[in-house]
């Protein structure tokens, strides 16, 4: 192992230019999944705050008994996906109205009857709350005959998780586009690497060196390559983490275990571009 950091660290000196792409190139390709991936974290966040606000009103007709009523209580706090069934009576209703909408209390206080209906407030569970999920939850109570009308904010529901979706997408298909091209730019490097020191290497294999023990110094210098482009990248992220949160509005950091595995991460794509252009080279040889 000695001997194979030893000539890893030469290569770095041989050719620090060529080092310098190649890190810097795995940098470039991981700190746009960075960015990307801090989107993608805050629209998480984001949508975990509206599903933590987020219930199924259901409101209720002015003919439907409290036997009705406690029927369809019954029924939801079975259902799977339901963590909490309140009722809201009519007057509590007109409560909350003249508390939010203060600039309408007067309007409310002027009222011969109470125009607001009685209500359900469904609650779900926080792993229950795909569109798919409170839609179908929306649709039950809303075949039940003492329901009015179901409201669960199906305006923004599927575009909110769609936007998820789109952001996980993007941060995937730019993350492996600037992979992809980090190992060719790898692969070349450490290739010229070989060609320099073919000589030397066909010699360790007339005297009986093994595959791997010839491989050994590539694959580490690959590996550093790649965890310094990890580091840069890591770097570069929180550097426009600072100026994003300082100069434009505030975002949540990312989980130190994305930047611990965008680290490792580069560290990997160094060792499979060193696997990919030593077995070629083995292999013709």
């Amino acid at each position: 192992m000695t001997y194979s950091l030893r000539e890893a660290l030469v290569a770095f000196r041989r050719a620090p230019l060529l080092a310098g792409v190649s890190a810097a190139m795995i940098a470039l390709s991981l700190f746009v999944v960075g960015l990307f991936g801090i989107v993608a974290f805050n629209i998480r966040k984001v949508i975990e705050g509206v599903e933590a606000r987020g219930e199924v009103v259901a409101y209720l007709r002015d003919t439907a008994s409290p036997a009705d009523v406690q029927a369809l209580r019954h029924e939801l706090t079975g259902v799977a996906a339901v963590r909490e069934v309140r009722y809201v009576s009519r007057e509590e209703a007109l409560q909350v109205a003249k508390e939010e909408l203060s600039e309408f209390s007067a309007v409310f206080g002027s009222l011969d009857s109470n125009p607001l209906p009685a209500s359900l407030e469904v609650r779900l569970k926080p792993n229950q709350k795909g569109p798919d999920v409170v839609r179908s939850v929306a649709q039950r109570i809303g075949a039940n005959p003492a329901v009015e009308e179901v409201r669960y904010g199906n305006e923004w529901l599927d575009k909110v998780f769609l936007l998820r979706s789109v952001a996980a997408t993007a941060t995937g298909v730019l993350g492996a586009g600037f992979a992809v091209v980090a190992i060719l730019i790898i692969g070349a490097a450490v290739r010229l690497a070989i060609f320099a020191r073919r000589e030397e290497i066909a010699i360790m294999q007339l005297v009986g060196a093994t595959n791997w023990f010839i491989r050994k110094p590539f694959l580490l210098e690959g590996l550093m390559t790649g965890l310094l482009g990890g580091m840069l990248a890591a770097l570069a992220t929180w550097l426009s983490y600072s100026v994003l949160t300082n100069a434009v509005f505030t975002v949540v950091w990312i989980p130190d275990s994305w930047v611990v595995g965008g680290i490792l991460t580069g560290g990997a794509l160094g060792v499979v571009a060193s696997w990919i252009a030593v077995r070629r080279h083995l292999r013709v040889a």
